[in-house]
C-alpha cells in the first residue's frame, strides 16, 4: 500500500517536473510555476464571480433582517424606530434593489419589493419636517443633560466646601448651591416639557396615512412568515445553488485539460504534455476545496446536523466523528474508480498497442523494439504456453492466444 502510494507521487512529481523524462531547466520551471500561480488566482477569481451569480438570500429577501428586528424588539418605541429607519435613508431603495438584482440569477421576493415600497413612502416632506423637529428637540434634551451634570458635579463639591467652612470668596466653584439647585430644577421642567413634544411628534408621525399602513403592513403574521419561510429555504439551498455553478466554471476546464494532455501525450509534444498536466492539477485544486466547503456548510452538512441534532440532542460535535469516517472513505472511492476505470492500465495498454505506443509512457515505438527508448520500460513478456514474446498487460497471448497473467506492476 505504501509503495503504491510513494509510486504515485513520484509519478506525480515527475510528470509535473520532466519533459521527456528528463528534468525541466530552472528557469522554465520558474516560468511554468509563474503561470500556474497566474492561472490558479484567475480560477479562484471566476469561481467566485460565478458564486454570486445567483442571488444570496440576503440579496434576494433584503427586507428580512430589518423584519425579524423589528418582530423580536420588545421596545416600546419600536414603531418609531423602524419609521426613523425610512426617514434617515436618502437612497431609493427599490431602484437600489433592481440594481443589484442586475445580471444575477434569481428574483428579489415580492414580499420585501412591497415592504420597501411602503417604508419609502413615508419619506415625505412633512414626514421628514416632524423628524427633523424631534432630532432637534432631543439634541436640547441631551444639552441639557450634559448642563445637569456639570451642576450637580459642582454643586456636590460645593455642599463639601460649606461643610468644611470654606469662604465663598476662596471657593473653586462658579455656582452657588442655592443657584445650582434652581437651575437644576429649570433644566428638568425644560427637559419634561420637550419631553412631552416630542411624544406628541412621534404621535403626529406614527399616525400619518403612509406610517400606518406601513406599521399594518409590519405586524401581519401571515407576510412575516412568508419572507421566514423564503429566507430559510434559500439559507439551505445557497451553497447547493453556488457549488452547481463552481462546477459548471470548472468541469470544462478540466475535461479541456485532460483531453489536451491525452492529445499531447499521443502526438508526442512534450512541452504541451507538461503544462497541460500542469493546468489538470491547477483546475484540481479549487475543485477538491470547494467541494470539501461544501460538505461543510451544504446540504449534505445541514441534513447531517439535523439527523443528529435530534437523535443526539446537543451533541453536535458528533458530526466531525461521522466526517472523520466519511470522507476517507469517500476518498478512497473515488481514487478506486480512477484507478479501477479512468486510468486501468489494461484499458490504456489495449489503446498503445493499437496505435505502437510505449505501454508506460505512451510516446511512439516500433513493434521490434523490446524495451522504450524515451523510458526504458520493457514492452515484453514471456508467454507461460508457448514460451514467445508477448505484450506485456494484454490479456491474451499474441502467438498462442492463451490467457496471460497479467501483472500490473
Amino acid at each position: 500500500m505504501f509503495r503504491k502510494i510513494r509510486n504515485i507521487i513520484n509519478l506525480f512529481f515527475n510528470k509535473s517536473r520532466n519533459i521527456n523524462n528528463e528534468p525541466v531547466n530552472k528557469v522554465s520551471l520558474i516560468v511554468i510555476i509563474i503561470i500556474d500561480l497566474f492561472i490558479l488566482i484567475n480560477v479562484f477569481s471566476g469561481l467566485d464571480s460565478i458564486s454570486r451569480w445567483y442571488l444570496s438570500p440576503y440579496q434576494a429577501y433584503p427586507c428580512y433582517t430589518s423584519w425579524q428586528n423589528y418582530q423580536q424588539n420588545n421596545n416600546q418605541d419600536r414603531d418609531f424606530l423602524i419609521v426613523s429607519e425610512a426617514l434617515n435613508n436618502n437612497v431609493n431603495l427599490p431602484s437600489s434593489y433592481q440594481e443589484s438584482s442586475q445580471g444575477h440569477l434569481g428574483e428579489i421576493s415580492s414580499i420585501c419589493v412591497n415592504f420597501t415600497s411602503l417604508k419609502e413612502q413615508i419619506n415625505q416632506p412633512n414626514n421628514k419636517l416632524i423628524f427633523t423637529s424631534i432630532e432637534d428637540k432631543q439634541k436640547q434634551i441631551t444639552s441639557l443633560q450634559e448642563k445637569n451634570k456639570n451642576i450637580r458635579s459642582q454643586y456636590d463639591s460645593t455642599l463639601l466646601e460649606k461643610i468644611a467652612g470654606q469662604p465663598n470668596n476662596l471657593s473653586i466653584n462658579q455656582v452657588e448651591a442655592q443657584k445650582a439647585r434652581l437651575e437644576l430644577d429649570k433644566n428638568n421642567l425644560n427637559i419634561s416639557n420637550l419631553q412631552g413634544e416630542i411624544k406628541d411628534l412621534k404621535q403626529q408621525l406614527l399616525t400619518t396615512p403612509e406610517t400606518v399602513k406601513f406599521i399594518s403592513f409590519l405586524n401581519s403574521d401571515t407576510n412575516f412568515n412568508e419572507v421566514k419561510k423564503g429566507y430559510d429555504q434559500a439559507s439551505f439551498w445557497y451553497p447547493s445553488i453556488q457549488i452547481i455553478f463552481q462546477l459548471i466554471f470548472l468541469l470544462p476546464l478540466i475535461f479541456i485539460s485532460l483531453f489536451v494532455h491525452k492529445f499531447a501525450i499521443e502526438k508526442g509534444y512534450d512541452l504541451l504534455t507538461l503544462m497541460s498536466w500542469h493546468l489538470l492539477v491547477i483546475f484540481f485544486i479549487p475543485l477538491l476545496i470547494k467541494i470539501f466547503e461544501f460538505l461543510q456548510i451544504g446540504v449534505i452538512f445541514k441534513s447531517l446536523l439535523d439527523i443528529i441534532t435530534i437523535i443526539f440532542g446537543g451533541l453536535v460535535f458528533l458530526i466531525n466523528y461521522l466526517y472523520i469516517f466519511i470522507i476517507p472513505a469517500i476518498g478512497f472511492a473515488i481514487i478506486k474508480f480512477f484507478q479501477q476505470i479512468v486510468f486501468n492500465p489494461k484499458n490504456q495498454a489495449s489503446k498503445r498497442v493499437e496505435k505502437s505506443r510505449c505501454l508506460s509512457c505512451g510516446k511512439k515505438i516500433y513493434h521490434d523494439h523490446l524495451h522504450c527508448p524515451h523510458c526504458g520500460y520493457s514492452q515484453y513478456v514471456e508467454c507461460h504456453n508457448c514460451h514467445n514474446l508477448t505484450y506485456k498487460l494484454m490479456p491474451y497471448c499474441s502467438h498462442c492466444g492463451i490467457t496471460q497473467n497479467i501483472n500490473i506492476s
